[in-house]
């Protein structure tokens, strides 16, 4: 099962790559009116040049979760060292006989996994929308300089569908043709939401009423700005914003709630058989049976970082 999962991963993988650094798929291309204002903003240049650039949002996307997912489970298994509701004591198998894997890095690796093939697969769905679509930039026109006295563009409700109505650069033509959805803000969302429920659900509210709503919420305002950013430098429109934020969304809650299933499931705790003699002698004792009871799900609720592994 372990070889499956790394083989569509791999795929997963080729299939970006040939999306991202290769010409091998195309965009389609749509017309354009004449004069059109919604295509008409100014060229804001390549993506270095944005107050967000690429090598700043990509750190972050694959950088923040590294360490805010292998901090919180080094601090949860910490706590719960001695504790039997959260870990299997038993070590996980991984290859044969041979090799053996700490639970608490089994955990990591595997929601660390789970958020990697949530990525790529963002970057699928936007490129396959992009490259579907064909959508236009708002700067459009800045870059394709068509020749409107050629074109007979002289009345400007004129609809121009021709190919070769651009005069500009290819590559930045290109770039202006695949704009939905907005790409940064899926990729901007997609973690944000994925690690707004994996806090909330591991840390709930351990660290206090407010601390895990606090980071949750920090977390997804900066994805929401990153994506007002784009439309404010004229690199997207607001639909393409809002489809890319829906996009990374939606896949981050499909993960966390049928895949990890939000990241926990309800601890066990095990009953020692001098406990179960007490219970069976106390059979005739309903309040007290139900104040234990009580007592022991208060306990495990109160746990500090309860989130489990369903395995």
């Amino acid at each position: 099962m372990l070889y499956f999962q790394v083989v569509i991963l791999a795929a997963t993988v080729m299939l970006v790559y040939y999306c991202e650094f290769t010409d091998t798929f195309s965009p389609a291309e749509q017309g354009f009116i004449c004069r059109d204002p919604t295509l008409s903003k100014p060229d804001p240049g390549p993506e270095q040049y944005s107050g967000i650039q690429p090598v700043i949002l990509y750190s972050v996307v694959g950088g923040l979760p590294v360490v805010l997912i292998s901090g919180v489970e080094v601090v949860i298994f910490l706590l719960h060292y001695n504790l039997n509701n959260l870990y299997d004591q038993e070590k996980a198998v991984v290859m044969g006989d041979c090799c053996y894997v700490n639970p608490m890095v089994r955990r990591t690796f595997r929601f660390l996994g789970v958020y990697v093939f949530g990525l790529f697969t963002t970057d699928i769905f936007v490129n396959a929308g992009q490259l579907v679509t064909g959508s236009l930039a708002p700067y459009f026109l800045s870059v394709c300089r068509p020749n409107y006295t050629a074109l007979g563009c002289q009345n400007t409700a004129r609809f121009v569908s021709q190919s070769d109505a651009c005069t500009g650069n290819p590559d930045d033509i290109m770039r202006a043709r695949k704009t939905f959805p907005s790409k940064e803000a899926a990729l901007s969302v997609y973690p944000a939401v994925y690690l707004a429920m994996y806090v909330m659900s591991c840390v709930g509210s351990t660290g206090g009423r407010l601390a895990g709503p606090l980071l949750s919420l920090s977390l997804v305002s900066l994805a929401v700005l990153t994506g007002i950013n784009r439309v404010a430098e004229y690199r997207n429109h607001w639909s393409d914003v809002i489809a890319g934020q829906a996009v990374g969304a939606a896949i981050a809650v499909f993960l966390v709630v049928f895949v990890v299933q939000y990241f926990k499931k309800r601890p066990s705790v095990p009953q020692s058989p001098s406990d179960a003699g007490t219970a069976d002698t106390d059979e005739d004792s309903p309040q007290i049976n139900h104040t234990v009871e009580t007592s022991d799900k208060y306990a495990v609720a109160q746990t500090p970082g309860s989130c489990t592994e369903v395995t």
